[in-house]
Formats: C-alpha cells, sequence, structure tokens
C-alpha cells in the first residue's frame, strides 16, 4: 500500500496528537492524506461534577467513576476540544480510511481509542505508529498498519481510575485537615515524601570535625616534564597502621561509626603534633600498585538518564527538557522521547558507526556493534533509545538548529555516537609514601594517580555527575615514575580540618534518578510529577536544589499517621508491578481496582484480585474506609511540631507560624509568621526566639494635627508601613468609599522607632516640589523601585529617600534638564560573576537592578527568582535562568487602543439606532476576537495537554 497513492484507497484522514507532528508528517504523505490533530486528549474523565450528564449522582458524580459497577469510568468530551472534535467528524465524512498516528506507548494507544470511540467511523480504522517522523518511518507505518492493542488500553485506564480515586478520595482530606486547595496523587504524594525525609535528615544531622595532613613530596629528579612530574601530593591514611577517620566514618549524630576500632580520629590538635613530628622525616615509597582501567561507553538516552544529564550539563529542568525533546521529536530530528529502552536499531547503529568512523577514525570502531539491555523493570523494548532519527544522523552543524533545541539535540547526539565506539584504557596507580615521625610514629601517606592511554568514546562523550566536587571519567592525574624504596623529601606538611556536611537536598534529577532507583511511577510522567510539587507549592527551588515546604511537612505528617500505605516506597513499587501485570494480560483490573478501593470488606473482592494474578494482594485494600473515618485525625497535631520545650512550628491555614504558649491559661500564647522561603532545616530555636522578638501588632503614633484621625504603624505582607484610622461611619465601598492614606516606612526606618513626625512626613507624599515654565506639576515620590520625581508622564530617579523632603524647584528642573538615562548613570560593579554562557559564550554577573538582582551575559537579562539568593547563586542556575528568558523570545508590547473616532459631521436621524448598531458590530467584534483567541489558545495548548491529562497524581 503507497502512501503516494490515492486512486485506490481515495481519501484518508490521519489523525496525530498535535499541529506540530500533523504539519511535519503531512509533509511526507503528499496527495491523497489530511493530516489534522486531535490537539491532545479529545475525551477524559470529568474534572468537576458540573461536566458530569445529568443521569449521573451522588457518588458517581463526585468520582467520575461508578465504583458499584465495576468502575466504569465516566468520560466526557473536554470542553476546549468540542470544536476540534466537530472538525474531525467533518474530516472522516469526507474520508474512506481512518489512521491512528497517535504515540506509541499507553498513553497514545488510550488517546487512539478515545478518538474512535467518539468519532464512531463507518470507514476501515488503522493504527499507525512510529517512533520517529522521517519520510521513511512513515511511509513504512502507513504501508504496514495494525490493530487496536486492547491491552494497553485498559492497562492505561486502570491507572487513569486509580489515579482519579486516590486523588479525589484522599484530597479532600487535606482540604479538612490541613488547607483549602491541596492535592494529593499516587506517585505526587510519595515524591514529596522523598523531599521532606531529606530535609529531616538535614535537620536531625549533627556535623563531625575531624583532621588529617596533605604533604606535597618530592623525587628530587629534574628536570620533570608533564608525563614525569617532580612532585605529587599525597593524603595521610594511616598512622601505625590504623587508619585515618574521614567523613564516611562518621555517623549522622555526630559520632564515629559502629565497628570502626581499628580507625584513628583526629583532631586539630594532633594533627598539628603529628605534623611537627614529622618536619625532620625521610620519605620513601612503600610500594606502588598499578592496574589496568578500563571505561565502557555509557548506555544510548532514555527518558530519565536524558533529563538527568539535561539538568547536569545544561541545567535544564525535567520539564523543560521533555519540552524542548518534544519539539525535536515532533519536527523530526530525533526518535520518540518517552521511553524505557536503551536498545538502538540496527539502522540506528548502523548509522552512529558510520559517524564514528567518518569523525573519529577506524581505530575508534569496535569490531562488532554494542548492545544495551535495559536496567529498567518491565521496560517496553518496542521502544528504541531516544537517538536522532533516519538512517544517517545529522550532525549537530547540519540540522539548522539554535538555541536549547541546538543544545539537547547535540547531547543525544554525541551520546548515541559515543555508544558505538571503543572503551577507554589506561592505567590507575596507588602509591604508599612512608616515614617516621621523632616520637617513634609511623605516617602513611597515600596518592591515587590515572593515566589514559586511549580515550576512546571519552573523545566524543563525558557523563556529568550530581555531585559537583565528583571526579569525572576523562580526568587525568599524572603521579611520577617512581619504584619501591624511592627517598622522597616532604616539602610540605599541612593540616587540614574537615567537617561532615548533611546530605545533599535533592536536585530535580537526583530525585527522577530515585524514583526510577525505587521503581516508583514510570520515568515519562517525572517531569509533570515534579512540576506538579513545585506548583503546588509542596516544594521550592532555591538554586538548583529542591526545598520542601513547611507546608509540605503537615501533609506527609497526616499521610505517613492515617494512610501510611499509600506513601509507603514499597507499596508504591508494587502497585506499579501490577499495573504492567495487567497491561501483559497477567491480571484483571476490575477485582484488582475492587481489592485496592473496597478492601475485602462483605460484597466485594473477595481474593478475586489476587487469582486474578496478583499474587497475595496483602499490599492493597480498603482506600474508601480509611477517608471515611476521620475522627482520628487532630488537625491541630498533624500540623504542630515541635522546636523547644516552649516553642513550636504550626502550619496555619494562612502560612505557618511560630508560636510560644501562654504562661497564663486561657491567653493566647506570642506568634510569629515564618517567611515563606526559610528552609526547613535553617528554622533553629535562635531564630524562632528572633522571629518572636520582632515588633508585632499596631503601633499608636498619635492624632494628625490636620484631620484629626488617630496615625498607627503596622507590619504588612509588603513590609512595614503607616495609615490612618478613619473614623466609625466613614463609607468603605461604593462611589462615596473613602480610603485611608497610607505609605510605606523608608529604608532606614523601624517599626518599633517610627515617629508621629515620621509618619506625618510619609503621609505628605507625594510632595509638590513647584511648576516648570509651562505651568507643568512636579512631584517627589516614593514608588516601589525607589524615590523619583514626576512631571506628567516624565519620571527621574532621586538618589536618596531623604531628597523626596528636600529637593527644591531649581534642583528638580536641573535633573529633568538632563538628557533621560536609560539604567544607572554610571555602572555598578557587579554583585557576583557566574563563568561564560555555554549557549552565548560571553561572561555571566549578578548585577543589582532597578527590578532587584538579575544575571546577564551582556544580551539577555534575566531576574532573580524568590528562592535564588545573590550568595548561593550557581553558575549553572544563572545559565538556566538566562536559556529559560531566551526561550521565550522578546516580552510582546501590549498594542496600544485605537483612539475613539470622530463623530460624523452629519448627526443621525435617531440616536437609538444608532446605538443599536455600534452595540451590534462590537458584540459581532468581541465574539470574531474570542473565537480567534480560542482557536490560538487551543494548537498552543496542544503539547501541553497530554501530559496534564495524565499526570501520575
Amino acid at each position: 500500500m503507497s502512501p503516494s497513492s490515492e486512486t485506490a484507497h481515495g481519501q484518508r484522514l490521519v489523525i496525530v496528537e498535535s499541529p506540530a507532528k500533523a504539519k511535519t508528517i503531512k509533509g511526507y504523505l503528499g496527495p491523497g492524506y489530511i493530516v489534522e490533530a486531535s490537539v491532545g486528549h479529545i475525551r477524559d474523565l470529568p474534572s468537576t461534577a458540573a461536566e458530569v450528564p445529568d443521569k449521573y449522582t451522588g457518588e458517581v458524580r463526585r468520582l467520575g467513576v461508578d465504583v458499584d459497577h465495576d468502575f466504569a469510568p465516566i468520560y466526557v468530551v473536554n470542553a476546549d476540544k468540542k470544536s476540534q472534535v466537530s472538525k474531525l467528524k467533518s474530516l472522516l465524512a469526507e474520508s474512506d480510511e481512518l489512521f491512528l498516528a497517535t504515540d506509541e506507548d499507553r498513553e497514545g494507544e488510550a488517546i487512539a481509542w478515545h478518538l474512535q470511540q467518539v468519532l464512531k467511523p463507518k470507514v476501515p480504522v488503522h493504527r499507525m505508529v512510529f517512533h520517529e517522523i522521517t519520510k521513511t518511518a512513515i511511509q513504512e507505518a502507513v504501508a504496514n498498519p495494525r490493530e487496536l492493542n486492547q491491552r494497553l488500553v485498559d492497562a492505561q485506564e486502570t491507572r487513569r481510575i486509580l489515579d482519579r480515586l486516590y486523588g479525589f478520595e484522599v484530597s479532600p482530606v487535606l482540604w479538612k485537615k490541613v488547607m483549602p486547595k491541596l492535592s494529593a496523587g499516587r506517585v505526587q504524594s510519595v515524591a514529596t515524601r522523598l523531599v521532606v525525609e531529606r530535609e529531616r535528615e538535614r535537620m536531625a544531622f549533627r556535623s563531625a570535625s575531624y583532621w588529617d595532613l596533605v604533604g606535597t613530596f618530592g623525587t628530587g629528579r629534574t628536570p620533570a616534564d608533564a608525563a614525569n612530574p617532580e612532585t605529587f601530593g599525597a593524603r595521610l591514611s594511616a598512622v601505625d597502621g590504623k587508619r585515618i577517620a574521614s567523613g564516611r566514618d562518621f555517623g549522622s549524630d555526630g559520632r564515629l561509626k559502629a565497628g570502626s576500632t581499628n580507625t584513628l580520629h583526629l583532631d586539630e590538635q594532633a594533627a598539628r603534633a603529628l605534623a611537627a613530628a614529622l618536619e625532620q622525616t625521610a620519605f620513601s615509597v612503600r610500594s606502588v600498585e598499578s592496574k589496568p582501567y578500563r571505561r565502557s561507553p555509557y548506555a544510548p538516552f532514555r527518558t530519565t538518564t536524558l533529563q538527568q544529564e539535561a539538568s547536569r550539563k545544561l541545567g535544564f529542568g525535567a520539564k523543560r527538557t521533555m519540552q524542548v525533546a518534544q519539539k525535536l521529536y515532533e519536527n523530526g530530528f530525533i526518535t520518540y522521547m518517552r521511553t524505557d529502552s536503551t536498545t538502538l536499531s540496527e539502522t540506528a547503529i548502523s548509522a552512529a558507526r558510520a559517524q564514528v568512523t567518518q569523525l573519529y577514525g577506524a581505530d575508534y570502531l569496535p569490531d562488532a556493534p554494542r548492545t544495551y539491555a535495559s536496567k529498567v523493570k518491565n521496560a517496553q523494548e518496542a521502544h528504541e533509545a531516544v537517538r536522532p532519527s533516519g538512517d544517517r544522523f545529522r550532525t549537530p552543524a547540519e540540522t539548522g538548529l539554535s538555541g536549547d533545541d541546538f543544545r539537547l539535540y547535540e547531547l543525544i547526539w554525541m551520546r548515541t555516537v559515543a555508544s558505538q565506539m571503543k572503551d577507554a584504557v589506561g592505567q590507575s596507580v596507588t602509591v604508599k609514601v612512608a616515614g617516621r615521625s621523632s616520637d617513634g610514629r609511623d605516617a602513611e601517606f597515600s596518592a591515587s594517580g590515572k593515566i589514559i592511554t586511549f580515550h576512546g568514546f571519552l573523545k566524543a562523550y563525558v557523563e556529568g555527575a550530581d555531585d559537583p566536587n565528583a571526579e569525572l571519567d576523562d580526568r587525568e592525574r599524572r603521579l611520577p615514575q617512581v619504584t619501591e624504596g624511592d627517598p622522597l623529601a616532604a616539602e610540605q606538611l599541612t593540616p587540614e580540618g574537615h567537617a561532615t556536611k548533611p546530605p545533599a537536598r535533592y536536585t530535580e534529577a537526583s530525585l527522577v534518578k530515585e524514583l526510577e532507583d525505587r521503581e516508583i511511577g514510570r520515568p515519562s510522567t517525572y517531569a509533570s510529577i515534579i512540576d506538579t510539587i513545585i506548583g503546588r507549592r509542596y516544594v521550592f527551588k532555591k538554586g538548583t536544589a529542591l526545598v520542601p515546604s513547611f507546608l509540605s511537612f503537615a501533609v506527609v505528617n497526616l499521610l505517613e499517621k492515617h494512610f501510611g500505605r499509600l506513601v509507603d516506597y514499597d507499596f508504591t513499587a508494587r502497585m506499579e508491578d501490577d499495573l504492567d501485570r495487567i497491561a501483559a494480560g497477567e491480571a484483571q483490573s476490575v477485582p484488582w481496582l475492587k481489592r485496592f478501593y473496597f478492601g475485602e470488606g462483605e460484597g466485594h473482592a473477595t481474593g478475586g484480585a489476587a487469582e486474578a494474578g496478583n499474587g497475595d494482594g496483602d499490599h492493597l485494600g480498603g482506600l474508601k474506609e480509611l477517608v471515611t473515618d476521620l475522627g482520628a485525625i487532630d488537625a491541630r497535631e498533624i500540623s504542630s511540631f515541635r522546636i523547644s520545650d516552649d516553642l513550636t512550628l504550626r502550619v496555619g491555614r494562612y502560612g505557618p507560624y511560630v508560636e510560644r504558649a501562654s504562661t497564663v491559661e486561657g491567653e493566647p500564647g506570642q506568634r510569629a509568621d515564618i517567611p515563606d522561603e526559610l528552609p526547613p532545616d535553617e528554622l533553629t530555636v535562635e531564630l524562632a526566639e528572633e522571629l518572636l522578638a520582632k515588633p508585632s501588632g499596631d503601633f499608636e503614633l498619635g492624632q494628625d494635627p490636620v484631620s484629626g484621625n488617630q496615625l498607627v504603624a503596622k507590619d504588612g505582607r509588603y513590609g512595614p508601613y503607616v495609615t490612618e484610622i478613619l473614623p466609625e461611619g466613614t463609607p468603605k465601598t461604593g462611589k462615596n468609599a473613602v480610603k485611608p492614606r497610607t505609605a510605606s516606612l523608608l529604608k532606614t526606618m523601624a517599626l518599633d522607632t517610627v515617629t508621629l513626625e515620621d509618619a506625618l512626613k510619609l503621609l505628605s507624599l507625594p510632595r509638590v516640589v513647584g511648576v516648570d515654565a509651562e505651568g507643568v506639576e512636579i512631584t517627589a515620590q516614593n514608588g516601589r523601585y525607589g524615590p523619583y520625581l514626576k512631571k506628567g508622564t516624565d519620571s527621574r530617579s532621586l538618589t536618596s529617600e531623604e531628597q523626596m523632603f528636600t529637593v527644591t524647584l531649581e534642583e528638580a528642573l536641573a535633573i529633568y534638564a538632563q538628557p533621560k538615562q536609560r539604567g544607572r548613570a554610571a555602572a555598578a560593579p557587579p554583585l557576583k560573576e557566574l563563568g561564560t554562557d555555554p549557549v552565548s559564550e560571553r561572561p555571566v554577573v549578578v548585577k543589582d537592578g532597578r527590578f532587584g538582582p538579575y544575571v546577564t551575559d551582556g544580551e539577555t537579562n534575566a531576574t532573580l527568582r524568590k528562592d535564588d539568593e545573590v550568595e548561593t547563586i550557581t553558575p549553572e542556575r544563572g545559565y538556566e535562568l538566562l536559556a529559560e528568558k531566551r526561550a521565550r523570545g522578546p516580552v510582546k508590547k501590549t498594542a496600544k487602543k485605537a483612539p475613539a473616532k470622530k463623530a460624523a459631521a452629519k448627526k443621525t436621524a435617531t440616536k437609538t439606532a444608532t446605538a443599536t448598531k455600534t452595540a451590534a458590530a462590537k458584540t459581532t467584534a468581541k465574539k470574531t476576537t474570542t473565537k480567534a483567541a480560542a482557536k490560538k489558545t487551543a494548537t498552543k495548548k496542544a503539547a501541553a495537554s497530554k501530559t496534564t491529562a495524565t499526570d501520575e497524581g
């Protein structure tokens, strides 16, 4: 069946998910084919009860699932897809065949099934599948269609129902017991728990101090060269046969771990004493151990390893990686990006091997092709790894790509080519240096070296590391060529102190790895899960680190205490196994869902799930009962965390606060709000006391001598301010409403020291400075970005807050006489230098701007987010902010409103008729605009729609 033949088969309708994908495929099919997008999911479970058809009531209406009739889902066509469905039906009516060309995974299969159910085609239907969008792949897919895989559809539907039951039953518990508008999810809640547990570890962590010596030893040989250096560094490893304690020997309590009997823990005094005792020591080489070094290439990318490497090397978040990868896939540059396989097709292997020979030479090509077995449980081996598309790989320079697209393609291309190259080989060497101190102790130092004699695949690609201090695979450490017994001179012996560090917070890359290692959820959903927990304010980013909010502590506390099984890591992983067995046809969906939701109560599951191939089923059962009995949940208790004997952190409905209980029974305790951006491990007793010591409440300052109103100072959400108390009876709403005068405190003022005189000065703003020669008034004002002068629409910055009260008309006119400066009068030095941006290759610095600190490479500016700090921002985070800003493109200016049309000279006979016509014209224009906007929105949402509808949790 040739895709270019239109006569034998008439017109064919091909439906894909996104307009971008449709555009690319259309170019490969030619006449006789209509390629149209569904724009993501066209049908799903209802998001609100209002979307459920009227015939459904009660629990079915609330859940969108009929739990009493085999968990039958209630599907509705999404409101924003109805027009697209109508269009697809219209196109189908004119077609002789239907090709459902959605992605080849569970979700794509489900979208194809929903399309078939909604469109109800009366013509032949084919399932068209491909894993890359190239002319050859598309033509082969048309020529070799298959039937819809109902097992994959059932598996996806089971996941969707399961996630609906979990989310719609557990989330209301959080609303009642913690805070409104919260959400729980099967994977989302477990991911949040991981981040919270890591923060708990950091909070419980106690640092340990330990010391050692670093020596610089010389061989005395000259001349030295790079291959045989004269000196080398070595670290103290043992004293009298006892190994020197290092960080790994200490527990999280700051003490040496059990079993460290043959370990010597040096403190500063002991280390300095040993260094002094070794000053005159004659050292020699005790041993030289050499081993062959071999490093094999990394496997080609699957979804999660791509996300991790893009985070390490490009500074991309998981969501951004997937957005760029989807764009590359839809435009035919890479294969399908949601995959858990590391397999390469024979075509891809041939293309990679050809490029190895072409770019690096035959010496770098192994005799036989390399194959990689997937380490992911239940991997879908029908998919390929993420790789460049086609039977010949385009080099990055040949693609014509730029920006993020170019960088991600280059990463995928390098990794794929490197996977078919030879091993890197060399030698690793360990040298032991020994000497006896003046007090008779035997001191042993150790040095490790690595020489790479053949770089192999490392010529093309070196994998990054989550630990910024980790040594990368291509790093060499050369030691001098020495043999046992060679004398050495200690040129320098330096005592070095160290302290153990708390476990690092998760980054997006390390959280993805942790979820995959624990086999929790599906790798294709990790990006949306991380996006959800950030969007729900359970987690915020500090640099690249994921920091849990105090709110997430309360949520996880409730789930652990009352829904422990639902956030248990092993339970969640076993559920994933069950779902995979359903997909494989080894288990049935309905008995399994019954066991999960109803447990083994009367009239419901009685072991059917286990009989259907789900094992013993002990890990299932009873969600409905868990969410029904909420009497045992003490809302105050689950949201309270002890800081000290008399200080408690509480998570209230309006945010976290610290509280000291009152010593007088019946009286309220002392409270202070906690900043939203404060990491939980930084809330110490000292900080809590400091927050409580800050002034709170209203400070009465006295009466305004003019109005007679009482003036007060308050601490508001946006900082301290002064305001007036209006007399009782003053209208607060309506056209006669009176608003109290309000003014923020200056930077030099404090809430507890501000005076009535200060308040009167502040409330006098804006101050009229005078008028210019043309009679235009000039005022001095305090704005969001500091003090300034205003004359009509022209504003000029003042250099200090005090100038608002002292600047004269002559001084103001002199300021306006100067040309308006776009920026600062003189460039201030940068606050921090971050290095060279990998895209623009220009130096990146942090500067202080009118809108706060920002990063810039001289071409692109990006404001720091609320979680970023100048002191702690990393180069990678700076590059990420700039890349995000570039991806958004230039800010679109809002079109100025067209001036009102001048009234016609000739008056109309009847004003009423004119008004009616005008109103009608306006309505028509408005409808047209709305339609255009809706069409734009629908197109824009194409890529996002698919992900949103399938978020696990």
